[in-house]
């Protein structure tokens, strides 16, 4: 942190400085959560946020854009290459934006929108009420079985072929499985639906080569640039070649205007770190982290959906062990492990407070934690849930921050 914000506002420079020791400290497991390098911190508090940038790459509609127009095209060949996509769109200010664009390019106000649904591991764009995706057009929404906590393809078809839904949408914020991107993206060339993938959880396991692409099967693929990417707090659509003019347009000037570029030239710092080598290994360990989480926290006696993960995340059904979601989040959080509780697959409680929580391993994987302290979690979280008093939070938080003092996290000074 400068010493110049220091000086120039000590109450946002005290903020700062305590969420920079907030991050350092705690055990990180929200799953949609990260660390940046300070490459990419850096490009994002560059003197590209003083610029607008209305347009495309040589077609401004401002002048002074010769340091612009070659930073984003550089993004766009990045994010290109890294993804296998013929088509790039890095201006989306973040996932929402980006998958209202796919609405924008393809759709009539009315027409069928088939996503999994919130309540299921969805997400709100895809379709769900609250949403204006929602409201605007006729949602339909499928689910995962009851018996198994996972999708069955045979089922989405059936509804599909019965809705006849002209977006079909993968994707969500809580499934801890594969997604069958080609079985989806069958689906919707035989119901005459536009196939979209939104990758946001996942892209940087795509990237990473732990999880199938979707890039080949879709007609557009939309995502964030943090989660499991490691970038900024962004959005980005992948798209082949005939619907680029649909989605470029869709983008500005239907939603949005001039770029943020400082996130642009962020963004292509972390597609460059994603390109290397070393991203695999971080990847991998991100997926192998999470299964050991989670079969730790299942010889602990915890539920969890589908019977475990596949990817980075994990959901736990808390109904067992006699306490709420919302009760454990915040018994967890006052131990030093940070994660969000969650509505769980045929939830009975309410989604303020729910039955279960939410988690998942990029954060630490990022800070270089492995096997064994992804058993030493399991243990804490288990006497946290199973005694989430204040005196049991204080006596692991102590704990905790022996651990993360031994892994340093990424792009911060502490």
């Amino acid at each position: 942190m400068s010493e110049v914000l220091s000086s120039s506002d000590p109450e946002v420079f005290a903020l700062c400085r305590a969420e920079e020791r907030r991050q350092a400290e705690k055990i990180r497991l929200i799953p949609s959560e990260n660390y940046v390098s300070k490459a990419v911190l850096e490009a994002s508090g560059s003197v590209f946020t003083n610029k607008y940038s209305e347009g495309y790459p040589g077609k401004r509609y401002y002048e002074g854009q010769e340091f612009v127009d070659p930073l984003e095209q550089l993004a766009i060949d990045r994010a290109k290459s890294l993804f296998g996509a013929a088509h790039a769109n890095v201006q989306p200010y973040s996932g929402s934006p980006a998958n209202l664009a796919v609405y924008l390019a393809f759709l009539k106000p009315g027409d069928k929108v088939m996503g999994l649904a919130l309540p299921m591991g969805g997400h709100l764009t895809h379709g769900w009420g609250v949403s204006i995706t929602g409201k605007y057009f006729t949602p339909v929404q499928y689910g995962v079985r009851k018996d198994t906590g996972r999708l069955d393809y045979d089922e989405i078809r059936d509804l599909a072929k019965k809705e006849r839904p002209a977006l079909l949408w993968a994707g969500g914020t809580a499934y801890s499985r594969l997604w069958d991107f080609e079985t989806m993206g069958a689906i919707a060339r035989e119901v005459g639906a536009r196939f979209c993938a939104d990758i946001a959880h996942i892209a940087g396991l795509i990237a990473g080569g732990v999880h199938p692409s979707p890039v080949a099967h879709a007609d557009v693929v939309t995502t964030t640039t943090h989660k499991t990417l490691r970038g900024p707090r962004g959005g980005m659509i992948l798209c082949k070649t005939e619907h680029a003019q649909a989605i470029d347009r869709a983008v500005f000037p239907g939603l949005q205007g001039g770029p943020h570029v400082h996130n642009t030239a962020a963004l292509a710092v972390a597609l460059k770190e994603a390109a290397q080598p070393s991203f695999k290994d971080y990847a991998k360990l991100v997926v192998s982290n999470a299964r050991v989480l989670a079969e730790a926290l299942m010889g602990k006696g915890f539920d969890v959906v589908s019977g475990g993960t596949d990817n980075h995340l994990i959901l736990i059904d808390l109904t067992n062990k006699k306490v709420s979601g919302k009760i454990a989040a915040r018994a967890l959080d006052k131990a030093g492990i940070e994660l969000n509780y969650n509505s769980v697959p045929y939830d009975t409680r309410k989604p303020f407070d729910p039955s279960g929580i939410r988690l998942g391993s990029p954060s630490v994987s990022s800070r270089g934690m492995g096997q064994a302290e992804m058993r030493q979690i399991a243990t804490w979280m288990d006497r946290v849930v199973g005694d989430p008093t204040d005196e049991t939070a204080a006596k692991v938080l102590g704990e905790v921050r022996e651990l993360t003092g031994k892994f340093p996290a990424p792009g911060i000074s502490i």
